[in-house]
């Protein structure tokens, strides 16, 4: 992971579910775009924001952009509507953007979950569940959410069935004692959520800030922590910011450094029965430690693409690393994140040029 990740590492996230990855890309398709109408609320503009740390495709085409401070943005390939804490959000600084099973938009927030309404946001109220699940369910259709920033000390993620929004509660850790001795009064929680995947199993994983990833089976959990997995060289806290499940089955945690083979048994301590074997040997282009990645996607093909902070973007086809620079001009551009739309074109949002797509060959910058 480049050094230069280490001071904003604690305040980036990001959750990203695998598609498949288009070979071209062109405008948006108005036939995706159907009869979706404007929005009555927001305020037309002719831009989005330069600042763009999500970007996410809706089932009926539109696009919206979620900033790190300046609201949302919708874009259903006639207008760009904007959206800030006048229309209801509950803050500013964007960190999710999902689509419920009845098609509600729902965009999380430093400051909560919010519901769209096809005019204006509206709060949801989180709960704590009675039952002796601890609100803790797998239903393919139920949305996930990472911890929210701007509430700190919450220990675990947030699941939201189309009706309730919970609050959940992650399993003690075997560290936990041993890291409460060493920080009395942390400034974040160890187990604060960073990153949810779910895998070809249909099981939960949560990437957290010191503990590593927890497994949510249906029944059961289980920890798979390393040393590695959060702490970098040199000092600093990255925390598992990114999950993935390759075509043979073996999972990679934010960097390449391991692949993973787990096996659906729990140890004793808590700890997921696994082997770890080599995973991919290469280095930055100056020669240093091997890169920690924000976002992970695996194409159709079994290809691997990672997001890193400021060493662009990486291709893995088993063989050969790539790495795909993302220029504004002459300047290299910082990422925040990468997804995929609905036609598996790829996606990236950055901190300061907005947001970026890919044609095919190399990401070009999003003009609507």
């Amino acid at each position: 992971m480049p050094k230069t990740i280490l001071a904003v590492a604690l305040v980036l996230s990001v959750a990203v579910l695998p598609t498949s990855l288009a070979a071209q890309v062109t405008s948006l398709n108005p036939a995706d775009v159907g009869n979706a109408s404007l929005a009555a609320g927001g305020e037309v503009v002719s831009e989005i924001s330069k600042n763009v740390f999500i970007v996410f495709q809706g089932r009926k085409g539109i696009y919206w952009f979620g900033s790190d401070g300046d609201g949302v943005y919708r874009y259903d390939g006639k207008a760009i509507v904007h959206f800030t804490m006048k229309d209801g959000l509950s803050h500013g600084r964007v960190r999710d953007i999902q689509e419920d099973k009845s098609g509600n938009i729902l965009v999380a927030t430093l400051d909560g979950i919010d519901r769209f309404d096809g005019q204006k946001f509206v709060n949801l109220t989180a709960e704590d569940s009675n039952a002796p699940d601890g609100g803790w369910r797998l239903e393919p259709d139920d949305l996930w959410f990472s911890s929210l920033y701007g509430k700190r000390g919450h220990n675990g993620p947030y699941r939201y069935d189309g009706k309730t929004l919970f609050r959940l509660k992650l399993p003690k850790h075997r560290l936990e004692d041993e890291f409460t001795a060493r920080n009395p009064n942390p400034v974040s929680s160890p187990y604060e959520v960073y990153d949810i995947y779910r895998d070809r199993r249909g099981h939960i994983w949560t990437g957290t800030l010191i503990f590593g990833a927890c497994r949510y089976d249906g029944q059961s959990w289980g920890w798979l922590h390393e040393k590695h997995l959060t702490e970098v060289a040199g000092g600093g806290t990255f925390g598992v910011r990114s999950i993935l499940e390759d075509k043979e089955g073996a999972f990679w945690f934010c960097n390449t450094r391991y692949r993973f083979k787990v096996s659906p048994k729990v140890r004793g301590d808590g700890q997921i029965d696994y082997k770890r074997a080599t995973g991919i040997d290469f280095r930055t282009p100056a020669g240093g430690d091997m890169i920690y990645f924000m976002s992970a996607i695996e194409d159709d093909g079994g290809n691997l693409w990672m997001a890193t902070y400021d060493e662009g973007v990486w291709r893995y086809d088993g063989q050969t690393m790539t790495r795909f620079s993302v220029k504004d001009g002459d300047k290299d551009v910082r990422l925040f994140s990468m997804t995929r739309d609905n036609h598996g074109i790829l996606w990236l949002g950055t901190p300061e040029s907005g947001a970026y797509k890919f044609n095919g060959k190399a990401f070009e910058k999003f003009r609507p």
